[in-house]
């Protein structure tokens, strides 16, 4: 029994890696960006990628790059904790499925980040942990190395736009979506709920905080299935 537990937490863990690597090859994309930036605002080298190591998070490490050359440390920082509210919403929904105590939970929950949180999702409303994991090693790597490269080498935009490479992130995120939208009634509904929450914030607001109003519509995944839905 313990045999086979290891082997199917191996095979999860090989899994969630083989599905990481596409979204992992668009962090690296958006990571040239980041790095490229950060150096161009006199960041150096070191500190980008630090960033990386330590935050993860693309929204708001450029939610921040960008805040700090137009306002106070405390703004650049307010912002980079909102755009990133989401996670509040995703750890709702993945805490169920965490094992074993505080501390053990709290380390799983660092390789919570969305494009893993999208291929852990299981068909009966839980999350595989270790295919989360799995899927995160990739991404993180990537993300750092590209961070790296980006800071070395300097891709202007325009390089990056003719490449195509700006809209790669994008791209790789609304494959996974789709897939998601395909296998779960739930999912669809906060898509479409998101969708007109974000639409109408955008009369009274700027897109920014319009998308980060739409991240109520998530709440739908904390509320209880009724027996025979699909998840």
């Amino acid at each position: 029994m313990i045999r086979q537990l290891q082997q199917d937490r191996k095979q999860a863990l090989k899994q969630g890696m083989r599905l990481g690597i596409g979204p992992g090859a668009a962090a690296f994309v958006l990571a040239l960006s980041f790095g490229a930036e950060a150096v161009a605002r006199d960041w150096g080298f070191g500190l980008p990628v630090l960033f990386s190591m330590f935050a993860f998070s693309g929204s708001a490490q450029f939610t921040l790059l960008t805040s700090l050359a137009g306002g106070s440390a405390v703004a650049a920082v307010i912002s980079a904790v909102l755009i990133n509210a989401r996670y509040l919403v995703m750890s709702v929904a993945l805490n169920e499925s965490l094992r074993g105590g505080r501390l053990s939970r709290a380390i799983q929950a660092q390789a919570l980040c969305d494009a893993s949180f999208v291929v852990a999702h299981r068909n009966d409303g839980g999350y595989d942990i270790v295919r989360l994991i799995g899927a995160s090693i990739p991404q993180w790597l990537l993300w750092v190395t590209g961070t790296a490269v980006g800071a070395l080498t300097a891709p202007s935009p325009d390089l990056m736009h003719r490449l195509g490479l700006d809209v790669a992130f994008p791209a790789f995120f609304l494959i996974l979506a789709l897939d998601e939208l395909r296998h779960s009634s739930r999912a669809l509904l906060a898509a479409l709920l998101g969708a007109t929450i974000a639409a109408a914030l955008l009369f009274v607001t700027t897109p920014s905080y319009a998308l980060l109003g739409a991240i109520a519509a998530a709440l739908l995944g904390v509320l209880p299935e009724k027996k025979g839905d699909p998840a």
